[in-house]
C-alpha cells in the first residue's frame, strides 16, 4: 500500500470496533478467527474509548475483516468517528 494512503486512515477506535461488531453479531471470539489475531488483542483493543493500542498491523487487519464483512468505518467529520453497514447492492432483475 502507498504510504500516503496509510498515513490518510485513521486508527480504529475502540468504540468503532465494539459497534461494528454488534452491527455484523460477531463475538470477540469470531473478530479474532477472521483476523487471525487472539481474543485477548481484540479484547484489549476494545477496552477504552480512545484509539486502540494494536499495532498497525493488527489495525489493518481487523479493519480489513469487518470491512469485507460489510462494516463502513465514517471519519471523524465533526459528529465524531462512526461505523454503519455498507448499502447492499440490490440484485439486478433478471432479463426476459
Amino acid at each position: 500500500m502507498n504510504d500516503k494512503v496509510n498515513k490518510a486512515v485513521k486508527p480504529l477506535t475502540s468504540a468503532q470496533m465494539r459497534a461494528a461488531r454488534a452491527l455484523i453479531h460477531w463475538s470477540a471470539e469470531d473478530l479474532a478467527r477472521e483476523t487471525a489475531l487472539s481474543v485477548t488483542t481484540i479484547r484489549r483493543a476494545e477496552l477504552t474509548d480512545e484509539e486502540t493500542s494494536m499495532t498497525a498491523a493488527n489495525d489493518l487487519a481487523v479493519r480489513r475483516a469487518l470491512e469485507a464483512a460489510g462494516v463502513e468505518f465514517i471519519d471523524d467529520n465533526g459528529g465524531g468517528p462512526g461505523v454503519r453497514l455498507r448499502q447492499r447492492q440490490r440484485p439486478k432483475a433478471p432479463k426476459k
